[in-house]
């Protein structure tokens, strides 16, 4: 039986995996693809850096969004027609 395991890593993801195009941030956690796929190999020091900035990030995030469906979104299109 293989006993391999992987070392406890801090890790932010929520396993809401889903990259916003405009910003390229994951929604779920506030990385980049590259610091998702090179997570493991950082350094402690360099994956804090990475969490010190996901706060800001993700907050930047629903900052810029404006909702576009819901109830308004029902209600504009159904006003425009």
């Amino acid at each position: 039986m293989n006993d391999f395991r992987f070392p406890d890593i801090e890790t932010p993801c929520v396993k809401v995996c889903v990259v916003d195009p405009e910003t390229q941030f994951c929604i779920g956690c506030g990385r980049t693809r590259g610091e998702i796929a090179s997570w493991i190999g950082m350094t402690a020091g360099e994956r804090r850096g990475v969490m010190d900035a996901l706060p800001e990030r993700v907050a930047t995030l629903t900052q810029r969004k404006t909702r576009r469906g819901g109830r308004q979104g029902r209600l504009a299109a159904r006003n425009a027609n």
